[in-house]
């Protein structure tokens, strides 16, 4: 009886798995680009006059990109053990630095934590940290230079 039950299932299980295949083919295909709002690619004509666009654009407003750069911030580390998060900032440059670590946690009634701005002063080493109650979501440092 056994056997006969295993027979009939196989015997019904064998035309659904080509299906499944089929199905599984056709949802991983990503859609065609609508020609309206499709971009040009980075080999399109023209596709390489943007970036210096953007640059001449950005003199004219009186913006430096090459200023404007990641460098002059203090690199930190972040990590998370259980609900409590840290960030480990060192400051290498000779500017001052103002850091914060933010601290987005995983439940909704959980509240979010941004820590106060400390200021980083050159060849300076910082420890922030903060929790939530239950899980961590995410976490961020965020820089502003001190002028």
């Amino acid at each position: 009886m056994r056997a006969v039950r295993r027979a009939v299932v196989a015997f019904l299980a064998a035309p659904l798995i080509p299906l499944g295949l089929t199905v599984l083919s056709e949802v991983r295909e990503p859609p065609a680009p609508h020609p309206a709002t499709a971009r040009p690619g980075p080999h399109a004509p023209g596709a390489a006059a943007a970036p210096e666009r953007d640059r001449e654009r950005d003199r004219e407003k009186g913006r430096d990109r090459d200023k404007t750069r990641d460098r002059d911030r203090a690199t930190c580390r972040t990590r998370v053990e259980g609900s409590r998060a840290t960030a480990s900032c060192h400051n290498p440059y000779p500017v001052t630095d103002r850091v914060r670590l933010h601290v987005e946690c995983a439940r909704w009634w959980d509240v979010d934590a941004d820590s106060a701005p400390v200021e980083l002063h050159p060849a300076g080493y910082v420890q922030l940290s903060d929790r939530c109650w239950k899980e961590v979501r995410s976490v961020w440092v965020s820089h502003d230079p001190v002028r």
